[in-house]
């Protein structure tokens, strides 16, 4: 887990990222968030963009600072993100919330010692909330739709995320090898955006990793261009139905299987669910 000392070692570390995992980085715990009872604040940027990654930020200090918070500026209304732009085949919100937990369970393990915890969400708020009560009982824990405008903590953990995001994607890596810097902000509208899907879209294998494939935004893209190519292991998450006894007891589900291609018959090839 890297340590970032200033925005300024900010980018040169972002740059050295393997951007095909997860990574994480902390700032120091300063001694007074390990003594005195802390807020702290979740909050995510990147939902909305069909480029880059989803980050998710925490911000944290003492119950009695929240007015220094007010007066850097934290707690402003942040009405440029879309968060409804998205189609996924995963859910998003399962993912922030895991993220969310994980960040905080972090910062609790370095030593800080966290009272209060406001989280901003695009979920259901009661059930998430409930969620994190359960696994932090020691913690207020409030969990609100827009809570960046509504708490100062989570507009600091907000700026924390959409700085590490920026900030990423001006030092991507294209391990595709392609050279380009002008890609626009990712969001469906910019037409620098729409360029960029429109030059780097390969027949076959689609769009570079920087692009989410799973945005409604890349799919249209890719129909009418691209070939087609059909993955056994992938089901239509809107045709799974719920089992029912008698296909339980006779293994049978009324769906006849897919004949499999005379060409890998003939070379004894096989689907395997792991490699």
């Amino acid at each position: 887990m890297a340590k970032i000392t200033s925005l300024e070692s900010l980018g040169p570390y972002l740059s050295t990222l393997d951007n095909g995992i997860s990574n994480i980085y902390f700032s120091d715990i300063p001694e007074i968030c390990k003594t005195e009872p802390c807020m702290l604040g979740v909050d995510e940027a990147g939902r909305g963009p069909v480029l880059g990654p989803m980050v998710y930020g925490i911000a944290f200090c003492p119950l009695d600072k929240k007015q220094v918070l007010i007066d850097l500026g934290c707690a402003v209304p942040n009405n440029s993100r879309n968060k409804n732009e998205i189609r996924s085949k995963y859910s998003l919100n399962q993912i922030s919330m895991d993220s969310a937990i994980g960040l905080v369970q972090k910062a609790i393990d370095a030593g800080a010692n966290i009272a209060e915890i406001y989280v901003d969400t695009v979920g259901p708020p009661d059930k998430y909330q409930e969620k994190l009560k359960g696994i932090f009982p020691q913690c207020k824990v409030r969990v609100e739709k827009k809570a960046d405008s509504t708490f100062p903590i989570v507009s600091a953990a907000s700026i924390c995320a959409k700085v590490t995001r920026d900030h990423f994607l001006k030092v991507w890596n294209f391990r595709e090898g392609i050279n380009v810097d002008k890609f626009g902000s990712g969001y469906p509208g910019d037409p620098v955006t729409k360029r960029f899907l429109v030059e780097h879209m390969d027949n076959v294998f689609g769009f570079p990793r920087l692009v989410r494939f799973s945005w409604s935004t890349a799919e249209n893209a890719l129909k009418g261009k691209a070939c087609d190519v059909e993955f056994e292991e992938v089901e239509d998450e809107k045709t799974v139905k719920k089992g029912n006894m008698m296909k339980f007891l006779t293994g049978k589900d009324g769906v006849k299987k897919r004949e499999v291609d005379k060409f890998f018959k003939t070379r004894c090839l096989s689907s395997c669910t792991e490699i």
